[in-house]
């Protein structure tokens, strides 16, 4: 993913970060043909903060369910839960097999 700037936007620097020689030689192992160790860094930034907002959106509606389940005392039974998931999965496996 490639980010185009324009002359407006402002930019900042991200700290740098001393690591062992062995983690440095392995990262520079698996850079891509014309990728740029600032390239990597940047997309796995990207990718780790994309990944906490999920892991904190799924927490949130974790709370809000148990919260809700405590109040109403209603819940849907696992087995339930499990087939839907099932079906959801079986749906989009037949869709990527087409």
């Amino acid at each position: 993913m490639r980010l185009y700037y324009d002359k407006r936007m402002k930019t900042a620097v991200i700290p740098q970060v001393r690591v062992e020689p062995e983690l440095r030689a392995d990262l520079d192992s698996v850079l891509l043909p014309g990728e740029t160790l600032t390239d990597f860094v940047e997309a796995s930034v990207r990718r780790a903060v994309e990944f906490r907002r999920v892991q904190t959106d799924f927490a949130a509606r974790c709370d809000a369910s148990l919260a809700a389940y405590e109040r109403a005392g209603i819940s849907i039974p696992s087995d339930v839960v499990l087939s839907k998931l099932e079906a959801k999965v079986a749906a989009r496996v037949k869709q990527l097999r087409k």
